[in-house]
């Protein structure tokens, strides 16, 4: 017994030793030593929650932007994802550790009468009046422990490769939040436009219903006619049904706007209302270098880092892959107990075991081959997709600075032509008035302007949307 506890105390040493030896071996970052970035973190960079929308009365375009990015639901499905890829690294992480399993049966054995036979004839050749029972109950108790030495750097090379899948996660996310603000305000400023829209209507009506009063004053005194009077009351119709028109069109923005935001049923409060759309300063009216925006666009969009992962991770597919060229050693260790007919173990029903298993294979039918290749055909996948989608990104970003500088051009000519045209309202409105401009002069002069300040207004929101789009493309 003695012996046996000797070599149950040895096996507790080595298996000490062995603890020690893996935690010194597995990086700080395996083994828990230091907090993981990846790991560590729920699942990417931290966005601050937005204390719901309620409250926020008149919103802007950056708020809105945040509220988007913290309950859209698709933000949400892509944090899922996430922290399905933080656990797939976990589970890699684990095959750092050994693995320890505790077994145990309990069984009946019934013997054959042969087998009854034969047991009871070498019995009674010690004792002839010994009897024996034809079945017995055996049970078996194991503790095993086993950890790999070496598997060719195997396991390095899949915990590298969920590491990245877990950072190329994250990266996803932050381009899905990107998405979703590039989507916020492209809905945002059709609100904006829709509400413009709807001012320049009711300022159309309000200006014909001054006509109509002094257009009834003159008929009243002989000096005008009826059909002036309908015309205006006309015009007033006219205005009243695009102010309809335009108020729909805003309510679908907004309807677009909810949804991206994650509000209930997609509907805002009644009195809920957008910021007002401000004028564009000088800073809006210069056009950047596009060479600091590309670099940029490089260095930080989601895409592109993913990208990067991505190539980073199918390396380390081929590491995996090549791994299984290698020999395995796998060492193992155990505590085994039997004990017939009761199940109350004793210290002299334990023995012990301890090996150091090598395996190593020679011949799979190009196997392990095959598999490399797939892998480097995977790493160049990723290498061209990477190429493709810089090309992208570098095609994307110039074309938004072009629509940037053609609303910027746009913007210039539309106040310049708004300049023009309400003077030349103002000009023919004094002309009727005094009799020297007809009614179908005022009428085309009042829809020029119309016409004129509905541009204007398009130009502006174009100019916030380009901008906005631009920060989208460049990632900033």
């Amino acid at each position: 017994m003695n012996k046996r506890q000797g070599v149950m105390k040895q096996f507790l040493f080595i298996m000490m030793g062995l603890f020690f030896f893996l935690t010194l071996e597995v990086p700080c970052s395996m083994a828990g030593g230091k907090k993981d970035p990846v790991f560590d973190s729920a699942g990417g960079n931290k966005t601050t929650k937005i204390g719901g929308w309620q409250g926020i009365n008149p919103l802007n375009l950056e708020t809105a932007c945040k509220i988007a990015v913290a309950d859209n639901p698709s933000i949400a499905a892509a944090k899922a994802r996430v922290s399905q890829a933080i656990e797939h690294l976990a589970q890699a992480k684990s095959f750092w550790w050994p693995r320890i399993d505790l077994n145990g049966s309990a069984s009946r054995l019934s013997y054959s009468d042969n087998e009854y036979a034969k047991s009871l004839q070498t019995a009674r050749f010690f004792d002839p009046l010994v009897k024996t029972d034809d079945s017995e109950d055996i049970y078996l108790g194991n503790a095993v422990a086993q950890w790999t030495v070496f598997n060719g750097f195997k396991r390095w090379f899949a915990t590298v490769a969920a590491r990245h899948g877990a950072e190329e996660n994250k990266e996803a996310l932050m381009d899905i939040k990107r998405l979703v603000a590039a989507a916020v305000g492209l809905s945002y400023h059709n609100g904006q436009l829709a509400r413009e829209k709807v001012k320049i209507a009711k300022e159309d009506e309000l200006f014909n219903r001054r006509q109509i009063k002094e257009a009834e004053a003159r008929y009243r005194v002989g000096t005008g006619s009826l059909s002036d009077v309908l015309n205006f009351k006309v015009q007033v119709n006219s205005a009243r049904s695009s102010s309809i028109s335009f108020k729909l069109e805003y309510e679908i923005a907004m309807h677009a706007l909810a949804v991206l935001l994650g509000i209930p049923e997609a509907k805002f409060p009644l009195d809920f209302g957008l910021a007002s759309l401000v004028p564009e300063t000088a800073d809006d009216m210069v056009l950047p270098e596009i060479e600091p925006l590309i670099a940029h666009a490089m260095e930080h969009r989601p895409d592109i880092l993913q990208g990067n992962l991505s190539v980073k991770r199918g390396k380390s597919g081929v590491g995996v892959a090549r791994a299984d060229f290698f020999p395995i050693l796998v060492f193992s260790g155990s505590i085994d107990g039997k004990r017939i007919d009761n199940p109350h173990f004793e210290e002299d029903d334990f023995g012990s075991s301890i090996g150091l298993n090598l395996k190593y294979n020679l011949f799979e039918g190009g196997l392990t081959m095959a598999k490399v290749r797939e892998a480097e055909q995977k790493h160049k996948e990723a290498i061209k997709n990477l190429e493709d989608t810089k090309n992208t990104v570098a095609s994307e970003v110039r074309k938004a600075l072009a629509r940037l500088k053609a609303v910027q051009d746009e913007l210039r000519l539309q106040r310049q032509n708004a300049r023009l045209v309400k003077k030349n309202r103002e000009l023919v409105e004094k002309g009727y008035q005094a009799g020297q401009s007809s009614l179908v002069r005022l009428n085309e002069a009042q829809r020029n302007f119309n016409t004129a300040m509905g541009r204007l207004a398009l130009a502006r929101v174009n100019l916030c949307q380009a901008w906005h789009d631009l920060k989208i493309k460049t990632a900033e």
